[in-house]
């Protein structure tokens, strides 16, 4: 193994999730477990690494709780940032100050914790670095609700996300349930999922002996036909009072317009170029009460599905440090321009190993839900999806309470 004699920095970048701050936790502690003498964060990303903005971890985490406070504190303890690296031609100036910056703070590995986007962001320094002789080594480590990154079993954040949202659609079910109600109600509740559906998904899982669960899912994988929804919707009302429907904020009609376009949603976009979706459930909720006269609601989970780390999987937080980990010891072996892997190895009990794969195949890419995952009539999960998530919501990891409510970790500036 090719040791680490200088310092490495980590940093996190895109949307945060529940146990993002697990792999910054699984980086640091494999760091020092081969003693390497300073670990930095960057603050907000390659945006604040170009500003040198920098932290040293051993300030945060070698006094108090650090690690276990860090691994329980939701969203990003070091700062996110959406910065869209430039293409090399006609940028080297960058480039070159991002190499100059790590010389300077004697950098020898280069850790970005992020989604599709922050892997293309290892991909164009690992490349850049090969071809002009820079020695430093970047590796990538998967993060995303989304779920949606190639080559990986699942990536650290989804399985945390799916159990918030099924608890949650347990919960708001047992409520709407509970009302004597002499009209039908219906019940949107919208979950993030631009193209790919894995985190609505999870609202299946939510049917089970105690919750008859929601009675339709819908995803982007599949086209959504608004008449056949409403005439879906009319039917269950004319057997019961209450219609629950769970529904991914990236539906589209056949002409390819997001749902939420109809409401006057994904008016701007962000520098990658990607649609803010916001309203579908609301959009539907007035169509449905147009056409049935039925009285609708509609639920926006919006960012708790992914900062709810008091609800937080316990495997999920375990990945996310070996995950952190695992990328420690790649770059510690030689490795550069690749992302760690989870590879499923075996289903009961549960058993997943991490490896690492090279980025040209997984930065920009994108995993969707397979088809046949999904029920004929596009408006379910089959019990092959389930059998594949059930093992990522499992296991609790209590918060520290403070006064009530509980602790985190707090970044200084």
């Amino acid at each position: 193994m090719n040791k680490i004699k200088g310092n490495i920095v980590v940093g996190q970048s895109g949307g945060p999730t529940a146990v993002i701050n697990a792999s910054v936790a699984g980086v640091y502690r494999a760091a020092k477990d081969m003693g390497v003498k300073k670990v930095y964060g960057m603050v907000h990303g390659i945006q604040g690494f170009l500003e040198k903005n920098l932290i040293a971890l051993e300030d945060y985490l070698e006094t108090g709780m650090g690690i276990e406070l860090l691994k329980r504190t939701p969203s990003s303890f070091l700062g996110t940032c959406r910065y869209k690296l430039p293409a090399v031609e006609g940028n080297e100036a960058v480039y070159e100050q991002i190499f100059a910056v790590m010389e300077e703070f004697e950098i020898e590995a280069f850790f970005y914790i992020g989604g599709n986007d922050s892997m293309d962001t290892v991909k164009m320094l690992s490349d850049y670095a090969a071809a002009h002789g820079k020695l430093q080594r970047f590796v990538g480590i998967p993060k995303t609700v989304d779920n949606d990154l190639p080559v990986t079993d699942h990536c650290p954040g989804y399985g945390s996300a799916a159990k918030y949202i099924a608890t949650s659609l347990k919960e708001v079910i047992r409520d709407v349930q509970s009302t004597g109600l002499t009209k039908p109600t219906v019940l949107l509740v919208e979950i993030m999922g631009r193209h790919a559906g894995w985190l609505a998904a999870a609202a299946a899982l939510a049917k089970g002996q105690d919750c008859d669960g929601a009675d339709a899912v819908y995803l982007p994988e599949r086209v959504f036909d608004i008449d056949k929804f409403v005439e879906f919707v009319k039917s269950v009302g004319e057997k019961k009072n209450t219609v629950v429907i769970a529904l991914s904020e990236g539906i589209r009609l056949p002409d390819g317009r997001f749902v939420c376009e109809l409401g006057g949603g994904a008016d701007s976009v962000d520098v990658f170029g990607h649609k803010q979706l916001s309203g579908c459930a609301l959009t539907l909720a007035g169509i449905v009460a147009e056409r049935t006269g039925y009285k609708t609601r509609a639920i926006e989970l919006s960012t708790l599905q992914r900062a709810a780390s008091h609800l937080a999987s316990l495997t999920d937080i375990e990945e996310a440090m070996e995950a952190g980990y695992a990328g420690v010891m790649a770059a510690a072996g030689g490795e550069t321009g690749v992302m760690v892997v989870m590879k499923r190895i075996q289903e009961q009990p549960y058993l997943c190993t991490m490896k690492t794969f090279d980025i040209h195949h997984i930065a920009n890419g994108e995993k969707t839900v397979p088809l046949e995952w999904i029920t004929e009539d596009g408006r379910g999960l089959t019990e092959e999806f389930l059998q594949y998530v059930r093992p990522l919501i499992k296991g609790e990891l209590l918060p520290v309470y403070v006064d009530g409510l509980p602790a985190h970790l707090v970044r200084k500036k």
